[in-house]
């Protein structure tokens, strides 16, 4: 058995996968501020996940995912801001409180795996890509399972690239896909709660009309990045895909929209491409649990 840790921003989940590689157990808690919290919240989530399937000794592989700058090879994390994080030796104080030794990585690059892992019995592509949709807007791709990284781990980091909307990002550029395509760029351009813009929209209110236009726009856009980068299809998930049905359906629409003037769109036929992951699907925990199926730092692939 496999298990994997994800520790989010907000809640940490523990995840264990049996010998089949289906999900046995899946718990989660509220997320620790600091290292000292942050790890103590995993390892208990951890040792409740463990003890329903019989125990620690029933454990061959331990993997752990969080936000920030997380090397696989030295096992440190840094800057990971919600977490009140500044730098962790992460595999070593998990390895500390449980005596095993984790495979870490990025929650991202986890997810990545984790999609890849769920959307692999519906396609035959080798080659697919994450696109979180959360507060931020980032990306990582897995070629035949195993994560891209390229130079600095940033194969597949595609928020950042400027589009030209002149809005200024936190990166220090201007115009970046985030800007729109994004939790904050979602709260720059609506003032309201989040699950009030799909209903507004759906009810002809102008303003969340043309908001659900500009995110879907940018979604689209990050989407065709990373396909004609050479993602066969990219798994959209994060908080902005709570509204799934209606987010499909402004995505056929803007790709639409965008095809019917451009034959090079029409040949990528990005719809086909999409697949919209189910929001209760813990892909960064179960792409940590498929991280321990190496001994070695995942991403040796350039």
């Amino acid at each position: 058995m496999r298990l994997g840790i994800d520790i989010g921003g907000t809640k940490t989940a523990a995840l264990v996968l049996d010998d089949a590689g289906d999900i046995a157990v899946e718990l989660s808690t509220p997320s620790g501020q600091g290292n000292t919290e942050v790890i103590a919240q995993a390892v208990a989530v951890a040792d409740r996940a463990v003890a329903i399937v019989g125990g620690w000794e029933r454990i061959d592989g331990l993997g752990v995912c969080m936000p920030g700058l997380v090397d696989p090879h030295t096992g440190w994390a840094a800057h990971a801001v919600n977490l009140a994080v500044t730098s962790l030796d992460l595999a070593g104080d998990i390895e500390r409180a449980t005596g095993r030794r984790p495979v870490v990585d990025n929650d991202v690059k986890a997810a990545a795996l984790g999609a890849h892992h769920a959307v692999r019995p519906r396609v035959t592509e080798q080659r697919s890509a994450y696109l979180n949709v959360g507060t931020g807007l980032a990306a990582a791709i897995v070629h035949d399972g195993r994560v891209v990284r390229g130079v600095g781990g940033a194969v597949g980091e595609i928020g950042h690239l400027p589009m030209g909307t002149g809005i200024p990002c936190s990166c220090g550029q201007d115009g970046c896909l985030e800007t729109i395509a994004s939790g904050a760029g979602l709260r720059r351009m609506w003032s309201r709660p989040a699950a009030e813009l799909f209903p507004a929209a759906a009810a002809g209110e102008a303003r969340a009309l043309e908001v659900v236009s500009t995110i879907a726009h940018g979604i689209v856009l990050a989407v065709q990045a990373l396909v004609v980068t050479g993602s066969e299809v990219v798994v959209v998930g994060g908080g902005l895909t709570r509204d799934r049905v209606e987010l499909e359906v402004a995505l056929a629409a803007a790709i639409g929209v965008r095809a019917q003037a451009s034959p090079f769109l029409q040949r990528l036929d990005l719809g086909s491409r999409i697949r919209l992951l189910d929001g209760n699907l813990p892909v960064a925990a179960l792409g940590a649990a498929l991280l321990s199926g190496s001994h070695e730092p995942v991403g040796a692939t350039t």
